[in-house]
């Protein structure tokens, strides 16, 4: 409706381990300022009792960003929530999704689905612990609860508690004979349970998640649900988000590659003066020119550089260079002019 201000979970992109660290928030923040990101899932008793800094840290320009919590004990969740909150975090995200063995073994993770009463206790004593959102993001279902009626008592049960925003990865997973890889692609899309969701709890924040791999598919499905997060198709391509503010929040700011390259170079200068490797902030920037004239030179370049003992920006440099001349080469007219500015 003109007038009324979008979601703050319209679009968003999903917590993924490995990938979601502060170093590719921030490439991502370049390219987009209003989409919400996650971080990787932190496992609560690390945040009590680890290197929380090195947990925690983020860029101011990050916002609106979100932790995700890993944990089962919700004393030990609340406190996690409460550092988290403390930190600077605009949302507080429990992982009820994750299906792999070890997070199996931790006693968190999709597996919860099975407690439901359990999950409410964590979730209630999370959402006492902190006023910012407390969210779940979780499965439709695990091994043999496989059924609406379960998920839609899942819901139900953690709404009781205040729970408002609920982000569904519309597959069920499996505990059991597949890897998580698999458990992201072999169970099949149930996205009419999704849109089925809203409209029973229509008072609630249905998030959709799974399998997306456009804005376009990302617009269709706002017709049914009120968010959309996107997760592997963003780090196969970042550029996959370059319109996400104009089309989905009346912005007129766009980014290039180049502009959003020059900006990172800028960015590793920082993190190895601070003692950061190279590849730490490179490894995300492998496919910032996918499908682009040099964009195979950029990602081999940077693969076998950057990962040196002692690399320094110059890779990036040089990189950079070298696929502006490609583009260069290649372009039938002079280059459009970058946009762009923090």
């Amino acid at each position: 409706m003109e007038g009324v201000a979008p979601s703050p979970w319209l679009l968003s992109v999903a917590p993924m381990m490995d990938w979601t660290d502060r170093h590719f928030r921030y490439l991502l923040r370049l390219i987009t300022r209003r989409t919400r990101l996650y971080t990787e899932m932190v496992v609560d008793q690390s945040i009590l009792l680890g290197q929380r800094s090195k947990l925690l840290d983020f860029n101011p320009e990050e916002h609106p960003v979100a932790l995700q919590l890993g944990g089962s004990v919700p004393e030990k969740l609340a406190e996690a929530a409460r550092i988290g909150e403390e930190w600077g975090y605009d949302e507080i995200n429990l992982n009820l999704g994750c299906p792999s063995e070890r997070v199996q073994g931790g006693g968190f993770g999709a597996c919860l689905m099975r407690s439901p009463d359990l999950v409410a206790e964590c979730m209630a004593a999370m959402r006492q612990a902190v006023q910012v959102p407390v969210t779940a993001k979780h499965r439709l279902g695990v091994d043999e609860l496989e059924d609406y009626r379960y998920v839609a008592r899942f819901i139900e049960k953690l709404a009781g508690v205040g729970v408002e925003v609920f982000i569904i990865h519309a597959r069920k997973a499996y505990l059991q004979g597949l890897s998580p890889a698999e458990n992201r692609t072999v169970p099949p899309l149930r996205y009419d349970w999704v849109y089925r969701l809203k409209r029973d709890f229509p008072q609630l924040t249905i998030v959709l998640n799974g399998g997306v791999q456009s804005l376009g598919e990302v617009a269709a499905h706002l017709a049914h649900v009120d968010g959309v997060m996107l997760g592997r198709a963003v780090y196969e391509d970042p550029f996959v988000l370059a319109e996400a503010d104009w089309q989905f929040f009346s912005s007129s700011r766009r980014v290039d590659r180049f502009w959003v390259a020059q900006r990172m170079v800028e960015y590793a200068r920082g993190q190895l003066e601070q003692g950061l490797p190279l590849w730490a902030v490179a490894r995300h920037m492998l496919n910032l020119f996918k499908g682009q004239p040099g964009g195979r030179l950029w990602r081999r370049l940077l693969s076998e550089k950057a990962p040196r003992r002692g690399a320094g920006v110059e890779v990036l440099e040089e990189g950079l260079e070298r696929v502006r001349a490609v583009a260069d080469r290649r372009s039938p007219s002079p280059k459009e002019p970058s946009w762009g500015r923090f």
